[in-house]
């Protein structure tokens, strides 16, 4: 049985397109590499998908050509955050082409979106923070340098609810000379101020006066966390740091860098913390996605209701 015909590749004139628009994202909108790359990869694949059904100029786009694709990806099985996110891409492809003055009408106009549920994000009680905390200290098993390293990386992904990508960027120019706060890189770029506590000033002080000056290169590096030869501490690396930490601690539900950064929001909340003093810290565009940290405190309540009113 021969194989099937692989897709033709997006017409000249497509493919131009895509790679100016993935060009303007890249100056203007600073997006990182992945990012490019996911648009990149969902923009082509719509186009390989049109031309097979000879679609095969941007001006013959509709709407209902879009609903059928997006039947057709539902269709594969596709979760529908990966259809969602397709059609966001045709619709900021589309809006470009349109401020570009190279279309006159979207297509995605009106194009609806499959209704996503937003699962909870998992955290940490405060008492397990606590132990995560103290692990690295407490972990034979490393050098000195390492556990003074972990123990700041920790300290920051928790007290300034840094995404691993921002604790890994945060130079020691970022730092405060107080150490009261750190300067965050986020997403496209964009820079924030964030507090930063006692128990991470202390641990950041200590890495960098007495940890960081042992590694090799450790003087023509700006970033702040490193490894053993002097090179900066990549994500795979932090990762492998924050899970060792986890079972030298005993904590038993799944863990990631990124679960501190919902464990500081979670527990602002909790504690009463505004929400938009929330989302600054976080770094979120939309208060919406911030959002998500109330139905957080929310279930939590509701558990604590099940659990010791005598009705529930």
């Amino acid at each position: 049985m021969a194989a099937p015909a692989p897709a033709p590749p997006p017409a000249p004139e497509i493919a131009a397109a895509i790679e100016d628009f993935l060009l303007a994202l890249r100056v203007e909108a600073g997006l990182s590499r992945n990012t490019l790359l996911a648009y990149g990869a969902d923009l082509r694949a719509l186009m390989r998908w049109a031309g097979e059904r000879g679609v095969l100029r941007l001006e013959d786009f509709d709407r209902e050509l879009l609903y059928d694709w997006l039947e057709a990806l539902r269709a594969s099985a596709l979760a529908d955050s990966s259809v969602a996110r397709k059609l966001s891409a045709a619709s900021v492809f589309f809006a470009h082409l349109i401020a570009e003055g190279r279309l006159r009408n979207d297509p995605t106009a009106r194009v609806a979106a499959p209704r996503l549920t937003r699962p909870l994000p998992t955290s940490l009680e405060v008492a397990d923070v606590a132990l995560l905390m103290e692990a690295p200290a407490a972990d034979a098993g490393l050098p000195a340098w390492r556990r003074l390293r972990d123990a700041a990386l920790l300290e920051v992904l928790y007290a300034a609810g840094a995404r691993i990508s921002e604790a890994l960027s945060l130079t020691t120019n970022g730092i405060d000379p107080s150490l009261r706060v750190l300067q965050l890189t986020g997403k496209g770029r964009k820079t924030r101020l964030v507090p930063c506590n006692q128990r991470a000033r202390d641990a950041l002080e200590r890495w960098i006066a007495q940890g960081r000056p042992t590694l090799d290169g450790h003087a023509t590096r700006a970033e702040v966390f490193l490894t053993r030869s002097g090179a900066p501490l990549d994500r795979t690396n932090a990762w492998r740091a924050v899970k060792r930490a986890a079972l030298v601690a005993g904590i038993r539900v799944p863990i990631s860098p990124h679960t501190l950064r919902h464990a500081f929001a979670t527990h602002l909340i909790e504690g009463g913390a505004d929400l938009r003093c929330v989302q600054e810290m976080l770094g979120h565009a939309s208060i919406r996605t911030t959002e998500i940290y109330t139905h957080v405190d929310g279930e939590r309540l509701l558990s604590l209701h099940r659990l010791y009113h005598p009705r529930a």
